[in-house]
């Protein structure tokens, strides 16, 4: 007869429908065969529009998304979804909200790439204190003089503000701190940070920082959190780093500050708009470095987050909880049969 939770859903529905809305590189054999060897019917799409997103995923029972807006208006009509896993770190794109009240587990994987943007994030700074990007292309266009980069100043004794004290912020402290580089660090989300952070109010990071990275998640409080106010905040014209989420900064208002030099330059893995435009101000400034939203890659890291990302869906599946359940607030009502913790 099979189980049914108190909205009359069928539990152990075989075999599960689990579809995937949308990934860069399309599906690969090993997403394919960690679900498929479970007898799991698998949809792979490139969907991304409500309508769409409906029209595939009605009948599912699991959804692993990348970049598609599950939408309150999407969820709604996903009368058998249990889970929605989020292909990378940020949910930015769910309405966690709408999935809580629905019973939808949502989940991602918060630790795959941690390694590889704290990588990044280094070489991003050391590419604009010791400007070896701005050398390498004066070289290249025929000029040799160590005099085209001043200033550049010694990192020992600087100090780094960190925004965002999670795993990634706290790699990055370590990463850092081998420099010789004090660092303080804000989040509101914790109450003691490790790796020898010292927490401390915006307003400090803002006013005290040689150098701010930004590693917070992307949220209502967060969107915009660098904007016109706090960059005129910035006492000691610090550079500053992003491999966290673009609208973290307000893009405007940091265009205005290093036009006006109240920042000394920028390091930039992710933008407000994703690729930016042609004439996006930012690819005609020389003391901005820009990469294309690649901190997060390595093919380590990336086989690691198709593997465990097929795992979660097959947990919920299953009637067990993921490690990383990102609205612990839809325990207790989930559609999924799931077991305490």
């Amino acid at each position: 007869m099979g189980r049914y939770d108190q909205r009359g859903t069928q539990m152990d529905r075989q075999p599960w429908k689990v579809v995937i809305t949308d990934l860069d590189e399309g599906v690969t054999d090993e997403v394919k065969n960690i679900l498929t060897r479970k007898g799991v019917d698998l949809v792979c799409e490139q969907v991304k529009k409500e309508n769409d997103l409906i029209r595939v995923c009605r009948e599912a029972d699991g959804i692993i998304t990348q970049y598609a807006q599950m939408t309150r208006a999407v969820l709604e009509h996903l009368p058998q979804c249990k889970v929605v896993a989020r292909y990378g770190v940020g949910v930015d794109n769910v309405d966690l909200k709408a999935a809580t009240e629905l019973g939808i587990v949502v989940a991602n994987v918060p630790d795959y790439c941690t390694e590889e943007v704290a990588d990044h994030t280094i070489a991003l700074w050391l590419g604009l204190i010791r400007k070896t990007v701005h050398y390498d292309r004066k070289v290249k266009s025929g000029l040799w003089d160590f005099r085209e980069g001043r200033p550049i100043c010694r990192l020992r004794g600087k100090v780094m503000g960190i925004v965002g004290c999670g795993r990634i912020g706290t790699a990055v402290a370590k990463r850092v701190q081998a420099f010789g580089v004090r660092v303080i660090g804000n989040d509101p989300f914790i109450e003691k940070a490790s790796e020898g952070i010292e927490l401390t109010d915006l307003d400090t990071i803002l006013r005290e920082s040689d150098f701010i990275s930004l590693h917070c998640s992307l949220n209502e409080t967060s969107r915009h959190l660098i904007g016109e106010k706090e960059f005129k905040k910035m006492e000691k014209k610090p550079f500053l780093l992003n491999t966290a989420r673009g609208p973290v900064v307000h893009e405007k208002a940091l265009i205005t500050a290093l036009r006006q030099n109240l920042i000394s330059g920028a390091g930039i893995d992710v933008m407000e708009t994703e690729p930016p435009d042609p004439n996006n101000p930012f690819l005609k400034m020389g003391n901005v470095i820009l990469s294309p939203h690649v901190a997060f890659f390595s093919e380590q890291s990336l086989s690691e987050l198709k593997r465990r990302v097929a795992e979660i869906v097959l947990e919920v599946l299953s009637g067990k909880w993921p490690r990383s359940v990102v609205n612990p607030e839809v325990k207790g009502k989930t559609r999924a049969s799931i077991l305490d913790p």
